[in-house]
């Protein structure tokens, strides 16, 4: 064990020195980094294993208690289901009375019970402005073959329950695993919680921001042996890359370029983000 003398020039180490010497302990941030790109390679290599079923989603319409804005909003959806999120088109010029009747068909991985909505109104010069979000339980009945089709309050700015309503068609279909491609979108998950069976949901007053480009895309049902695997992602682009935002791992850069299929300028949006939450 070192052993601590004083000199002129200040203290010194003489001896065998501690296993944390000169060792920087990482920050929140940097360690939910580390975990999301855990979650993305889990995701990436492995996300149908134990898949439970399929839920299809119809984001129908909303009716709003408000339009936030000087202009008519245009609002859309994001769906967050596990490590999953999934978003409708824009709904221009959808006010307080957004329509999208989009169908999203997600992926139920065990322990997942519930789903987090968030509509948003999406702006041209400034941050999407989150206007209202609700947690939806899935419903018991979905697995005996029953469609539900329901209205769901919304919370915001004017309360809980106060921001209007949503109107969401659900049915459940079972499926063995390995037969559901796993959508997945890599997002930082700073300014968000987990929640056991319901993923990452927002933290009130934090605003999650995400780049409205970062869609979900489609995982192949089968992923071959690491050793047999074809590079999404040439070494060029991973080191342009990691020039571009020295601050973020390199493990985590050459994530983000594989979950974006080798598209840098997809890899670029994402990144840009995720050094944001930084």
């Amino acid at each position: 064990m070192a052993t601590t003398i004083t000199t002129q020039r200040g203290q010194v180490y003489i001896g065998e020195l501690p296993q944390d010497f000169l060792r920087i302990t990482p920050t929140h941030q940097q360690q939910q980094v580390q975990l999301d790109a855990q979650a993305a390679r889990q995701l990436q290599y492995g996300g149908t294993i134990g898949t439970v079923g399929r839920l299809s989603i119809t984001v129908v319409q909303a009716k709003l208690a408000k339009n936030y804005g000087m202009t008519r909003m245009d609002p859309y959806c994001r769906v967050r289901l596990g490590y999953a999120v999934y978003e409708t088109p824009t709904a221009h010029n959808g006010a307080k009375n957004p329509r999208w009747n989009k169908v999203i068909q997600c992926t139920v991985p065990p322990g997942v019970d519930s789903f987090y909505l968030e509509i948003f109104d999406e702006r041209a010069f400034s941050m999407d402005d989150r206007i209202a979000w609700t947690h939806v339980t899935i419903p018991e009945g979905l697995r005996e073959g029953i469609v539900v089709d329901e209205w769901f309050s919304l919370s915001g700015r004017q309360g809980d329950d106060k921001e209007g309503m949503i109107n969401l068609v659900m049915s459940f279909a079972s499926m063995p695993a390995g037969m559901i491609p796993q959508p997945v979108v890599l997002m930082p998950t700073t300014g968000g919680i987990y929640h056991q069976g319901l993923g990452y949901m927002p933290v009130a007053g934090v605003p999650a921001v995400y780049n409205q480009g970062m869609v979900p895309m489609g995982m192949p049902a089968a992923v071959p042996a690491v050793g047999s695997q074809v590079a999404v992602c040439s070494e060029e682009d991973l080191k342009a890359l990691q020039d571009m935002f020295p601050n973020l791992d390199r493990e985590v850069v050459r994530t983000v370029l594989e979950a974006q299929q080798g598209n840098k300028d997809a890899a670029i949006n994402s990144l840009l983000q995720m050094a944001e939450e930084l």
